[in-house]
This record gives structure tokens, sequence and C-alpha cells, in this order.
């Protein structure tokens, strides 16, 4: 698929939320919290999760805005790449545990529409 086109940035998010949901099974914040790899790892998906959003936010804001939290999605990536420092562990666990999988059933649904 060409770089600019919708489906490839949709697609781009739900492998990477499959891949996230899958690393994060049988883990917890904890592991995240004391685990370098593991912790680079998870946060390099999200990042990659948010560009992908911004970059369908840039080409096609009628389909980015059919998910729920596009704005925060991309907000969030804007934290993890220049706020790392601050970057609350407990915050990004939540993301993992409470929006990862709707983005991912979200992204899903779009992606058989197109």
């Amino acid at each position: 698929m060409p770089l600019r086109n919708p489906q490839k940035y949709l697609y781009d998010i739900v492998d990477c939320c499959k891949f996230i949901l899958e690393m994060t099974k049988d883990k917890t914040v904890e592991d995240y919290k004391r685990d370098r790899i593991f912790k680079s790892a998870l946060e390099r998906e999200l990042q990659i999760v948010g560009e992908a959003m911004l970059q369908l936010d840039n080409i096609n804001p009628e389909i980015s805005e059919r998910i729920a939290e596009h704005r925060n999605i991309i907000g969030f990536r804007h934290v993890l790449v220049h706020g790392y420092a601050s970057l609350d562990p407990d915050t990004v666990w939540n993301v993992v545990e409470t929006k990862v999988g709707i983005l991912l059933s979200q992204a899903q649904a779009l992606l058989i529409q197109l």
C-alpha cells in the first residue's frame, strides 16, 4: 500500500495494538517499570500508533474522527516523544489496559469498511 493511504495507517494501528496486547499479556506495571527493554518496546509501539493516527488525521480527518479518542491518541504520542522525562508509568499502563483493545476494535472495523 502507498505511504499516504489511510488503510496503511489503519493497518499499522491494528498491527501495533495486536502486538502490544500480546507483549503485555501476563505482564504487570511492575514489569514495565523494571524491564528497560520491555519498557522501550512498549513505548515504541505506542509511539507508532500515535504517529499513524497523526498521519491518518493529516490525510483523511473524516476517517480519523471515527476513532473515539483520536485526538488523545495523537496527544499521547507527543507526550511519549517529547515529554518522556515526565511520563508516568501508571498512566502508560492504564492506556495499555483500558484503551488499546478498544482502539484495536475500532481500527479493525474501519479497515474492513475501507
